[in-house]
C-alpha cells in the first residue's frame, strides 16, 4: 500500500462501527421523518411513486456514505471531513424532499449528485497510485453517469422529472447488484470492497433502530399533540405496540447472525447486496406505517378511506416481505409464517374499509404478534440454526 492510501485506509483488524457512524445517521431520522410527511400530503398512487424514487435516494446516499468508515480510517480528519460534508449534503437533500419534484428539484438532485460524485473524487484522489483506486474509480464512473438524468430531470418539470429520476435511480441500484462494471476495469470483486460482515451488520442494525425511532417520534408527537383523550391514547398504545413487534420480528435470528452469513457466503458481495436491498424494503415499510401511526392516532374513529388502509396494512406487509427477503440471504429460506402473515394482511385488507382506523391498526399487530408468538414457539423446539446463504 502506498503512503498516500496507508494514512486513510482501515485496518483489517480495528474495530467496526464508531460514534461517527452514528453522526452520520443523525442526519437521517431527520430525512425519514420528511419522506413519511411527503407521502402524508401526497396519499396517493403518483405520490407513493414519487416518495419512493426519493426514498431510494435517500438511502443509496447513506448506504454509499457508511461504507467510507468500514473501508477508510475513521479517526483520520480527513474521512472525518469528509463524512460531515456528506453528513451536510444529505441534510440538504431531506430538507429539500417535499418539494423535490416541485420548486426545490435542483436542490434536491444538485445536493444527491454533490453527494455521491464527491465523495467518489475524494476517495479516488486519496487513494492515488495504490490498488484500492480501483473500486473508488469504478463508483465514481457510475455516480457521474446518473449524474446526468439527475440533473437533466431536475432541469424540467412534471411527468419528465419523474421518468429521468427513476431511471437514474435505478441505474444507480441496477450497477450496485451488477457489481460496477466499468469499461477497462471490468466488474468489482467482493474482496476488492474489502466487506466486513460484522460492520455491515452492524450498520443495518443501526440505521433500522433509527427508523423505528421515527415511529417512536410521530407515536410521541401524536399522542401529545391534543391531550391524551382515551381513543388517541389507545391509538397510541397499539402504535407502540406495533413498534415494538417489528423490532422482534427483526432481530429473530436473521437480524443477529447477518455478519456470519457474510463471512461463510460463496459469494460475500451478493449476500451483503441483498442484505442492503432487504433492509431498504424494510424501511420503506415502516415509513409508510409512520404514516399510518399518524392517522390514526389523530383520528382513531371514524371512515377508514382506501388509501390509509394502503398504508396501514400494507406497511407492515411491505416489512415482513423484506424481512423474507433478509432471511432467505442469510439461511436460503423464508419461514412460512412471514409469507402467511404478507398473505392475511392482503385478505383482510378489503373488509377492513369498514372498521375505524384504531381496529385496522389493530389488526395488523395482531398479525405481526401472531408471527412473534409462531418464532417464539420454533424457537424453543429448534436448536438455533446457523447461517447458510444460497450460493
Amino acid at each position: 500500500m502506498t503512503g498516500g492510501a496507508a494514512r486513510v485506509v482501515r485496518a483489517p483488524e480495528e474495530p467496526r462501527a464508531t460514534f461517527l457512524d452514528l453522526f452520520l445517521d443523525l442526519v437521517f431520522v431527520f430525512a425519514l421523518l420528511r419522506l413519511s410527511q411527503t407521502l402524508l400530503e401526497h396519499l396517493n398512487w403518483s405520490g407513493a411513486f414519487q416518495t419512493l424514487v426519493l426514498l431510494l435516494a435517500a438511502w443509496r446516499v447513506w448506504s454509499a456514505s457508511s461504507e467510507v468508515a468500514d473501508r477508510f480510517d475513521p479517526r483520520r480528519p480527513a474521512i472525518q471531513a469528509l463524512v460531515i460534508g456528506c453528513m451536510f449534503g444529505s441534510m440538504v437533500l431531506a430538507t429539500a424532499v417535499p418539494e423535490a419534484f416541485g420548486t426545490h428539484g435542483m436542490v434536491f438532485a444538485g445536493a444527491y449528485v454533490a453527494v455521491q460524485v464527491g465523495r467518489a473524487l475524494f476517495l479516488v484522489i486519496a487513494t492515488r497510485g495504490d490498488e484500492r483506486q480501483r473500486p473508488e474509480m469504478r463508483v465514481l464512473f457510475w455516480f457521474g453517469v446518473s449524474a446526468v438524468p439527475w440533473l437533466a430531470g431536475a432541469a424540467v418539470q412534471g411527468w419528465p422529472r419523474v421518468v429521468l429520476w427513476a431511471l437514474a435511480v435505478a441505474m444507480d441500484y441496477t450497477v450496485l447488484r451488477l457489481g460496477w462494471p466499468t469499461p477497462r476495469l471490468g466488474r468489482a470483486s467482493a474482496a476488492e470492497f474489502s466487506i466486513s460482515g460484522e460492520f455491515l451488520a452492524e450498520r443495518h442494525r443501526q440505521f433500522f433502530i433509527i427508523a423505528l425511532g421515527e415511529l417512536i417520534l410521530v407515536t410521541g408527537l401524536g399522542l401529545s399533540g391534543d391531550g391524551f383523550e382515551a381513543d388517541r391514547s389507545t391509538a397510541a398504545v397499539v402504535a407502540f405496540a406495533t413498534t415494538v413487534l417489528l423490532w422482534r420480528i427483526y432481530i429473530h435470528r436473521a437480524g443477529e447472525v447477518l455478519g456470519g452469513a457474510v463471512a461463510a457466503a460463496p459469494d460475500p458481495l451478493r449476500v451483503a447486496v441483498s442484505a442492503v436491498y432487504a433492509h431498504l424494503v424494510m424501511v420503506a415499510g415502516i415509513v409508510a406505517i409512520s404514516v399510518g401511526d399518524e392517522l390514526v392516532i389523530e383520528h382513531p374513529f371514524g371512515h377508514t378511506p382506501p388509501a390509509w388502509v394502503a398504508v396501514v396494512l400494507g406497511g407492515p406487509a411491505l416489512f415482513l416481505a423484506g424481512r423474507a427477503i433478509f432471511e432467505y440471504a442469510v439461511f436460503g429460506r423464508v419461514s412460512r409464517n412471514r409469507v402467511a402473515g404478507v398473505l392475511v394482511l392482503a385478505v383482510i385488507s378489503p373488509a377492513t374499509i369498514f372498521l375505524p382506523p384504531v381496529l385496522v391498526a389493530a389488526a395488523a399487530a395482531l398479525v405481526l404478534a401472531g408471527i412473534v408468538v409462531t418464532d417464539a414457539a420454533r424457537a424453543r423446539r429448534r436448536p438455533p440454526q446457523e447461517p447458510s446463504p444460497p450460493g
